[in-house]
């Protein structure tokens, strides 16, 4: 079961990582490219975290991380220039006025299902299509329906703090003589 804990670790990390991005991007105090500007420490964090984890565990192991299967490099270089361009449609969801909490819903409701679809669409199960139980159709449904609702339904913004007036006495200076 501890492919469960990584799952779970990989729920909350992904959970908040629009959230986060949004911060990042707000942060940059650019409304025209501060959005870019956080991708590009997003890229930053994967270099750090994608390249020089995997080489220096390669390395560590006895790894023969320099030969490796065509096959492999090529699925593997798909892999990251889809995960980049999801980081980047996120990125231009929440400048085309997208709130990362409807965003990120969507996203997480709709990968599933795509995910689903294109894992039987290149690995058919066996007894084909047909043999899939109907449960797992519900199952998609359900995931869409979710992220509708979660999309149509999300909470409002938080209110904001009343406006405060302040009572300011005004002294006529004029009066008085500097000596």
């Amino acid at each position: 079961m501890q492919w469960l804990t990584y799952a779970l670790m990989t729920v909350a990390f992904w959970g908040v990582y629009g959230i986060f991005l949004h911060n990042g991007a707000m942060g940059m105090s650019d409304p025209v490219l501060g959005r870019y500007k956080a991708f590009l420490w997003v890229g930053v964090a994967y270099f750090l975290v994608a390249i020089v984890a995997p080489l220096v565990l390669l390395i560590s192991k006895g790894g023969n991380w320099y030969s490796m299967p065509d096959k492999g490099v090529a699925w593997s270089l798909v892999a990251g220039v889809v995960g980049a361009l999801g980081a980047f449609g996120v990125l231009l969801a929440f400048g085309a006025g997208g709130a990362p909490p409807v965003v990120m819903s969507i996203i997480f409701a709709g990968a599933p299902v795509v995910n689903a679809i294109v894992a039987l669409v290149l690995h058919p199960p066996k007894g084909g299509w047909g043999a899939i139980p109907l449960p797992f159709y519900v199952g998609i449904l359900m995931a869409a329906l979710g992220g509708f609702l979660v999309t149509k339904y999300k909470p409002g913004p938080p209110a904001k703090p009343a406006a405060t007036t302040v009572q300011v006495e005004t002294v006529d200076y004029s009066r008085y003589t500097i000596r």
